[in-house]
């Protein structure tokens, strides 16, 4: 593979080619990686940025429709959208459905809208391992936005906040009372809570868990990268297209406010550190999985836990000094 063709390409936003280079930085392939490296390095040539927007929530809560609706908001105010959707996988066949893109059957139909459903491949934090990468690949294809949309996630689930700008938390109408809304973990990573399906029915009970979790924010400590009234909790439908429009003018506002006062940068600066220190923990696991000595400690010390001769904790410490060694 001609790695500055596809760079090339890539640039000039041609999809085939954009749909290649994300397969190449998803790969775990050991000559794959090595391009994936020369790729990125190629494409973060090119100073391309987009708005990173991560969206997580429960199953259920109209993650997809949600994303639809808004995307094609977006792409009628002259905006290209990237779609990032990780699917959980199977913890025995490592499989996944992907079914994202045919619950996007208008988005998906636009020249301006680019969807890719990745496997979360079991990575912890409701994002794909490589998410970030391709994020970047979509950055470099020109896009303007670019929407990474998690599995459905729990309260500790927050690793989509590591890479992007914002992180919008979507919430489905009577989900809790205040004091669920107080609970750490998600809650304090979300720079804005929007409860969908604020529509028919649902309206009246929309309205009181928006009151309720715009309460519960109170609680939290204040952030230095918020402007005051951040974050915040909206109501929004979907389905009907209502409150999208003031959502996104909040999302400008926010990132107005953070490029001016310095944050947005500096935001950025920190992931590409976390991701860096994390790349470097993959690397140091995949020495202690691969066959040699590491992997032959490891095999040993394992069989003595198991069979109850070493306690855990005692086995990590010896293999720990295996590694000082």
């Amino acid at each position: 593979m001609d790695i500055q063709t596809l760079a090339s390409a890539v640039q000039n936003g041609e999809r085939r080619a954009l749909a290649r280079a994300i397969t190449l930085v998803e790969s775990a392939r050991a000559d794959h990686r090595i391009q994936a490296a020369d790729l990125l390095d190629l494409l973060a040539s090119g100073g391309r940025q987009a708005l990173r927007i991560g969206l997580s929530g429960t199953p259920g809560v109209g993650k997809s429709t949600f994303i639809e609706s808004f995307g094609m908001m977006l792409l009628g105010q002259g905006l290209r959208v990237a779609v990032l959707a990780v699917d959980p996988s199977s913890t025995l066949s490592g499989g996944s459905i992907l079914g994202d893109k045919t619950r996007m059957d208008r988005l998906v139909r636009e020249k301006a809208a680019f969807i890719r459903p990745s496997p979360s491949q079991t990575h912890l934090g409701g994002v794909a391992r490589r998410s970030r990468e391709a994020v970047a690949v979509c950055e470099a294809a020109g896009f303007d936005v670019v929407l990474i949309e998690t599995v459905g996630v729990g309260q500790s689930e927050t690793v989509v906040a590591q890479m992007a700008d914002l992180f919008v938390l979507l919430l489905a109408p009577a989900g809790g009372d205040e004091l669920q809304g107080v609970k750490r973990g998600i809650m304090e990573m979300a720079d804005l809570i929007l409860v969908n399906k604020a529509d028919g029915d649902l309206k009246p009970a929309a309205t009181r868990t928006m009151a309720d979790y715009a309460g519960a924010l109170r609680f939290l400590r204040k952030r230095a990268q918020d402007p005051d009234g951040f974050p915040k909790a909206m109501a929004v439908s979907a389905l009907e297209e209502s409150g999208l429009a003031k959502a996104w003018d909040e999302m400008n506002a926010l990132v107005d406010w953070r490029r001016s006062e310095g944050f947005f940068a500096g935001m950025r600066a920190e992931q590409a550190r976390f991701w860096f220190e994390e790349d470097v923990r993959q690397a140091m696991l995949a020495r202690l999985r691969d066959a040699g000595p590491l992997r032959d400690a490891m095999d040993r010390l394992g069989g003595l836990v198991a069979r109850g001769d070493v306690t855990p904790a005692l086995a990590a410490q010896r293999m720990q000094d295996l590694l000082k060694g």
